[in-house]
């Protein structure tokens, strides 16, 4: 369930620019945005990571939106993050009270229209034990969605990975990991990069340091060839709606280059929605990293044509 298409997106020239297959953020929260003003900057598709599931399941074919998926709310412990957190709304976290409780969890999600389940692994409080989290997985498994961990904290990304979650919410910054359990990583799961939210452009001296931990993870999950998604964790900071250049420098600087940086930007298809790059055709996969960001940076959503560019 982990593994994304690896062939490079094709670009289609047309008059005044170029398009591509829509451009897709794989970590938001539109209950921290104003949702209507997601679908700017080029971005065609969401992956809404956490929110109240009679929220959240509004959202997906909702006019004026990008293509939306959902995951619903935050399966956690009792009292896990992000329960303690102001931004996080009662009805968006699900806490699980243990192995039992996992399918009833799993279930509530699917019926509200998820397409993935979200787990919680925050160390800095209470923690789904590893049976309940198996649990999880297996539920998950059982009604075909793949499970997306956010991880934060020692030994949670080894925890996810040894659960079988299909996909880290964000590169993992909070401990440098092993070179074998990076390369593991790699052959079995995605990870969401979000690496600006470490201090959106001006980080402390704090934000620099996970900044650097995040860096060095992903350039040595990425040279094992693990599959990077983009995404932003939109409504953590003052982060742009549309595409984040600082993102895609930061992917740049773990070693991506533009093939690379397509795929992370395409991570699922986005039915009906096409990204248009303005400034007349060109061939995305040609240019160095630095100055195809540039040219992404103008990029808007349009509808795909029939015929349009293909993933």
């Amino acid at each position: 369930m982990g593994a994304l298409p690896r062939r490079v997106p094709r670009a289609r020239a047309v008059d005044g620019g170029a398009l591509l297959p829509g451009l897709v953020d794989a970590h938001v929260h539109l209950g921290l945005t104003a949702p209507a003003t997601v679908r700017s900057g080029g971005i065609a598709g969401v992956d809404d990571l956490g929110w109240d599931p009679a929220v959240a399941e509004g959202w997906p074919g909702m006019a004026g939106l990008p293509h939306v998926r959902v995951a619903g709310a935050f399966l956690t412990a009792p009292g896990g993050y992000p329960s303690d957190r102001d931004w996080a709304p009662a009805a968006a976290v699900r806490p699980v009270a243990g192995p039992d409780d996992a399918t009833a969890a799993v279930a509530q999600q699917a019926a509200a229209g998820a397409s993935y389940v979200k787990v919680v692994l925050h160390a800095d409080g209470p923690l789904l034990d590893d049976a309940t989290l198996a649990a999880i997985v297996a539920a998950a498994r059982g009604v075909g969605l793949p499970v997306v961990a956010h991880v934060e904290g020692p030994g949670q990304t080894a925890r996810a990975l040894a659960a079988g979650v299909d996909r880290l919410a964000h590169t993992p910054w909070t401990e440098r990991l092993p070179d074998a359990l990076v390369e593991d990583a790699a052959a079995r799961q995605v990870w969401v990069s979000t690496l600006d939210i470490h201090g959106w452009g001006d980080p402390s001296a704090a934000q620099e340091r996970d900044r650097d931990v995040a860096l060095d993870n992903l350039r040595r999950f990425h040279a094992a060839g693990g599959v990077v998604a983009y995404g932003t964790d939109l409504g953590n900071g003052p982060l742009p709606a549309g595409l984040n250049p600082r993102e895609l420098r930061a992917l740049a600087d773990a070693g991506l280059q533009p093939p690379a940086l397509l795929r992370a930007l395409t991570s699922r298809p986005v039915p009906g929605l096409a990204t248009f790059v303005p400034g007349g055709p060109f061939d995305p996969t040609a240019l160095p990293a630095g100055d195809l960001i540039d040219r992404l940076a103008a990029a808007v959503v349009t509808t795909a044509p029939t015929g349009g560019p293909a993933a």
